[in-house]
């Protein structure tokens, strides 16, 4: 082959090879990014465990600002402590697990952030589905399940953080439920009790004694009746008497 047939083949080779390898890249980006969540070692049941978060970057133009968490059965939002994260974020429970976010990151960087579980239950594995919002409004939803996550049979799916979990320790037990606030008791208070303002009034009114309940007025009554009979009655025989 003559050299400069040789250079011109020599060049198409190295062209087509540098398009093969760019596409190669432009495929697998979208594939390589995840969401993860790690836990060495967690067993079933164990307590306090600390979950950290992975979320990897998509866009290229805009940075992170919020991670929703969608929580597995046998967790609610109140078993769930803030441990660390990005600088200024928070974490804020919802009616479905919790959200985790603050100022946007840098453009490609990464979120990641940690959680204690007060107690993980008695199951083999645990998925948390996340909901990864960007400054500019864009959402990559990690939702799918290990059977959904193929997408379109070259890896593109977006499969949900998945945390395994060893069978439980002997003798581990399940806690009782994250106790709710209750409505603070009023403190007992040092003074006597007494009666209603009325009562007293009321109580001389009905005018009764302790005793028997006879209202003090009927035996005054029943004194100025005879009283006056008896007037009656001396009256009448002095009449009498004055006519024979």
């Amino acid at each position: 082959m003559p050299r400069p047939t040789l250079t011109r083949s020599l060049r198409r080779t190295g062209a087509l090879t540098a398009v093969a390898f760019a596409a190669a890249v432009a495929l697998a980006g979208p594939a390589a990014a995840h969401a993860e969540v790690e836990a060495e070692g967690a067993r079933a049941l164990d307590q306090n465990v600390a979950l950290t978060f992975t979320a990897e970057s998509e866009s290229a133009s805009a940075g992170i600002s919020e991670l929703e968490v969608i929580l597995p059965e046998g967790i609610t939002p109140a078993d769930i402590t803030y441990k660390e994260g990005p600088k200024g974020w928070k974490l804020a429970p919802t009616d479905r697990g919790y959200t985790v976010s603050g100022p946007k990151l840098a453009v490609g960087e990464d979120a990641e952030y940690v959680v204690t579980v007060r107690q993980l239950p008695d199951t083999r594995a645990l998925v948390f589905k996340t909901l990864q919002t960007y400054s500019d409004g864009q959402v990559d939803r990690w939702i799918e399940l290990d059977e959904e996550s193929e997408g379109d049979g070259h890896g593109h799916g977006h499969p949900a953080p998945r945390l395994e979990l060893k069978a439980a320790a002997p003798g581990a037990k399940a806690v009782s439920p994250t106790p709710t606030e209750e409505p603070t008791a009023a403190a007992p208070s040092d003074r006597p009790a007494t009666a209603p303002a009325g009562a007293s009034a009321e109580a001389a009114a009905d005018g009764t004694d302790g005793d028997d309940g006879i209202p003090v007025a009927l035996p005054i009554g029943i004194g100025a009746a005879v009283v006056v009979l008896g007037a009656g009655a001396w009256w009448f025989r002095s009449r009498r008497g004055a006519a024979s």
